[in-house]
């Protein structure tokens, strides 16, 4: 792969990271609003931690395009 692929790759990735931030962040203001409304929040609650996990895997996605590029 080229230079100019990794570095396309790269920006897409830390647009993924930016994204996924803001997911969690929303969800968990989700499940904060349910709780402090008394509300199960059992569901949101594990989508919270579906979207911890992809955001980590997207975390480690850009870390080893950065990787490559640096080498």
């Amino acid at each position: 792969m080229d230079r100019e692929m990794q570095l396309q790759h790269l920006a897409e990735a830390e647009r993924h990271v930016t994204e996924g931030h803001e997911h969690v962040a929303r969800q968990r203001e989700v499940v904060a609003q349910l709780e402090r409304d008394g509300h199960d929040a059992t569901e949101a609650r594990k989508l919270l931690a579906t979207f911890e996990v992809t955001q980590r895997g997207h975390e480690e996605h850009y870390a080893s395009i950065k990787r490559e590029l640096e080498c």
